[in-house]
């Protein structure tokens, strides 16, 4: 794993959260985008080399929805950039982790993702991103 990529917060309204978050952060929203993978609208925020992703349901059953629906708004995983997801989630996998997809799928910011079950990170869920050259 080469960096954090991203920490993702989960939002009820994605409009008011981007107010909110330009106003915290005292920059606006680069990026706004939907990833039908995950049913998801996400926007993202840049403060020098790190990036926030907000992300709001676009579905009651998106796993965003259910996270809402049981810890409510708040971090929802951190990600971690990878220079070659698929030799990383074989790494993962021989160390014993639990992967929540077999194969990357395409995720927000031109990114292939993998989502780490968090069963087996103390609670945290862990995304890796590869960027799509």
């Amino acid at each position: 794993m080469k960096k954090i990529e991203h920490i993702g917060i989960a939002v009820k309204n994605l409009d008011e959260s981007c107010n909110l978050y330009e106003r915290l952060l005292g920059v606006e929203c680069y990026k706004k985008e939907f990833v039908a993978s995950e049913s998801v609208n996400t926007a993202f925020f840049r403060t020098g080399e790190n990036k926030i992703e907000l992300l709001s349901a676009t579905d009651e059953n998106s796993p965003i929805a259910k996270f809402l629906d049981r810890k409510g708004e708040g971090i929802h995983h951190i990600a971690f950039d990878v220079a070659d997801i698929r030799v990383e989630m074989k790494r993962l996998r021989d160390e014993g982790f639990v992967l929540l997809n077999d194969e990357p799928k395409l995720g927000a910011d031109h990114k292939l993702v993998c989502f780490v079950h968090p069963k087996g990170t103390n609670g945290v869920l862990v995304e890796l991103c590869q960027e799509i050259k």
